[in-house]
C-alpha cells in the first residue's frame, strides 16, 4: 500500500504543514479543511491547499522524508523540493529500502 508525503499551504498563515499518509492526499486535505478538532494546528489555517505530494514505498521511508523536511525548517528548501523534481527523486532514494 502506497504511502504519501504531503506538505499544505495556508496563505492565511503563509506556513506549510508537513505530514504522512496511506490515504490519499486529497481524502487528508479534506480532513484538514473539516476541522473536526478546533484545536489542532490545522484548524487556525483554513483553507489549506495541497501544494506537494511525495509518493513513498513504505510507511517508514514516508516518516523518515516527512522528519527530514520538518528538519530543514525552511520555506525556502520546500519551495525548491516542488521547483526541482532533481531534488525529490534524490531524498526518496536516500530513505529508499
Amino acid at each position: 500500500m502506497p504511502h504519501h508525503v504531503y506538505i499544505l499551504y495556508s496563505a492565511q498563515l503563509d506556513r506549510f504543514y508537513i505530514g504522512n499518509t496511506d490515504l490519499s492526499p486529497d481524502e487528508r486535505l479534506i480532513q484538514h479543511n473539516e476541522a473536526h478538532n478546533h484545536m489542532s494546528y490545522t484548524s487556525k489555517g483554513i483553507p489549506w491547499v495541497l501544494f506537494l505530494v511525495l509518493e513513498c514505498t513504505s510507511r517508514e521511508q514516508a516518516r523518515k522524508v516527512e522528519l527530514h523536511i520538518k528538519r530543514m525548517k525552511s520555506k525556502q528548501y520546500i519551495r525548491n523540493l516542488k521547483k526541482y523534481s532533481e531534488m525529490q527523486e534524490k531524498l526518496l532514494a536516500k530513505y529508499s529500502f
